[in-house]
């Protein structure tokens, strides 16, 4: 077994574990290592990603994120040297009963609290012309903001990862961690298959096997994996290109246009036996299929390109929100887990907000403390409005 050594060494080369490493580097903290599971980049959740932006949510800390967020992608490619692909065509919220209609303002008054004004009422003839193709007399209004849309995974983490590896950082794949040692409240080495690692900080950034990678440090992190189908249409001109993320908010059923195909979406997966199973279920796909003929008529006469479907792994924390910091016990085992399917629109903010957190000693651009880990043991759940 090789010994090697690293000052900050970085479990997870997904989007998030990138953008923590080239946040780093680009802070000038030390030697940086990430390592990966998988054989290749973007193998796992970042490469199954629907690539969604937003900043309309219904708590400060998420939307004040993704505007963290947000600043990074309008500078991404002078700063790496590769388009983001960040395309504002929105998010269309859409309510079909009054309950849900009035949650969706209520949201709206805490995305304007939080400084992203963007966001603004619609009614069922605004619906009509933002997404014509939906059949707009199901639902009573909603709420809509530009500066929503689309992004691109892939392109995100190829940027980080060449300006990380440009700045020195070394990423490792087929790279799984077997074992961390310990010593009192201190964790000293991580060790794979072929190495054992010492070093100063471990940042758990595995994603759905984060709470894997809390066990072997003697820690609990109570991140679950979660199942997610995406159905994709065959090639068609059904849907125009600018047609924005159009939400059916009562059932969380979504869709978006990407290229000539349509994606589904639905965060209702059943549950499979397997908490890590990602095969495709025909069945469940059906029923995207079913839900997107009712919310958008044409989509009935366009097909499912079966073969090209996918599922992805959200890693879900008890109250839908990242867990960022000490994981209680430990003073150098730090997580940025659970982002709940958040994790590729805040993976920038939290690369920055992380290397503060390890150079300076906390996050200065934005206060993290609601955030903390130990938040469920002290009845510190981040409290949300409805469904966002």
């Amino acid at each position: 077994m090789r010994h090697s050594s690293a000052d900050i060494l970085i479990i997870g080369g997904g989007i998030v574990g990138a953008s923590i490493a080239w946040h780093l580097a680009a802070r000038g903290a030390g030697r940086v290592r990430v390592l990966e599971r998988a054989a290749l980049p973007a193998a796992g959740s970042t490469g199954a990603a629907t690539g969604g932006f937003r900043a309309q949510y219904g708590t400060a800390i998420n939307v004040q994120l993704s505007l963290l967020s947000l600043a990074q992608l309008e500078s991404f490619a002078n700063v790496h040297g590769v388009d983001p692909e960040y395309h504002p065509v929105g998010y269309l919220f859409m309510a079909r009963t009054a309950p849900v209609l009035q949650t969706l303002r209520d949201a709206l008054q805490v995305q304007h609290q939080a400084g992203y004004t963007d966001g603004h009422e619609v009614s069922t003839d605004d619906i009509r012309r933002l997404s014509p193709s939906v059949d707009a007399a199901q639902f009573i209004g909603g709420v809509f903001a530009r500066r929503d849309g689309y992004i691109n995974p892939r392109a995100l983490l190829n940027g980080l990862m060449q300006s990380a590896t440009r700045a020195g950082v070394r990423f490792s794949w087929n790279s799984q961690c077997t074992a961390i040692e310990r010593r009192a409240d201190r964790v000293t080495a991580v060790v794979t298959g072929t190495e054992r690692i010492p070093c100063d900080v471990v940042i758990n950034a595995a994603g759905p096997w984060a709470a894997t990678v809390g066990a072997l440090a003697g820690v609990v992190v109570p991140v679950v994996p979660r199942r997610r189908h995406v159905a994709i249409t065959v090639p068609s001109s059904v849907l125009p290109a600018h047609t924005p993320m159009t939400v059916d908010t009562d059932n969380g059923f979504h869709l978006r246009v990407r290229g000539d195909r349509v994606l589904l979406i639905s965060p209702h997966d059943p549950l499979p036996l397997d908490p890590y199973d990602t095969s495709v279920d025909p069945a469940w796909l059906g029923e995207l299929h079913a839900q997107a003929g009712r919310v958008v008529p044409a989509l009935r006469d366009v097909p499912l390109d079966i073969a090209s479907c996918w599922t992805g792994l959200y890693e879900n924390s008890p109250d839908g929100h990242l867990l960022f910091g000490a994981c209680d016990g430990t003073t150098n085992f730090l997580l940025a887990n659970g982002s709940s399917g958040h994790g590729v629109m805040h993976a920038p903010a939290i690369g920055m907000l992380m290397a503060e957190l390890v150079c300076d000693g906390q996050a200065r651009t934005l206060d993290m403390s609601s955030l903390a880990p130990d938040r469920f043991g002290r009845g510190g759940e981040v409290v949300g409005v409805g469904l966002l």
